[in-house]
């Protein structure tokens, strides 16, 4: 098991001991997108559905999946969030929502983790309240863009 910090050596699953890091400033932006009907892209769009505020309500539980990170995720540390943003980008053209999530922190480890939830929470959210428009809705492209802070430096993923 030797390389991966989540196993000691006797590969049991350990919660990694952050304690004689030092607290520095950290950042991740996480992404993902919904594929959906034209007709249900529409209605979000221009909020008719009849679920309410979809965007609205995705953004308030995509905050909340990343606060909740921890809680959701084995051996994921609790980590002090000082800023949580979740946007998003219609795309007309496609039919679908991209969701783009970002997470801060001041502490000993980062915030990819708290991103990636965010985005998922606010996806799922998204596609419960359209549902009963389109059930065949597709969730993918849920990845890390970028994160910043700690020993790792900066991380970019490729184009």
């Amino acid at each position: 098991m030797e390389g991966f910090t989540h196993f000691d050596k006797n590969g049991s699953a350990v919660m990694v001991d952050v304690s004689a890091k030092a607290d520095t400033e950290r950042e991740a932006t996480a992404c993902g997108r919904i594929h959906m009907s034209p007709e249900c892209y529409e209605k979000v769009k221009i909020g008719a559905m009849s679920k309410g505020d979809v965007l609205g309500v995705a953004r308030i539980a995509g905050i909340m999946g990343a606060k909740k990170c921890s809680e959701l995720i084995p051996l994921c540390h609790i980590v002090k969030l000082t800023g949580v943003t979740v946007d998003f980008e219609l795309r007309d053209e496609s039919g679908e929502i991209e969701v783009r999530c970002t997470a801060r922190t001041v502490d000993k480890t980062g915030v990819e983790m708290e991103a990636l939830t965010g985005v998922q929470i606010a996806l799922l959210t998204i596609y419960d309240m359209c549902k009963a428009v389109d059930r065949g809705m597709r969730m993918d492209g849920i990845r890390l863009l970028r994160k910043s802070g700690g020993k790792s430096g900066i991380y970019k993923a490729p184009d």
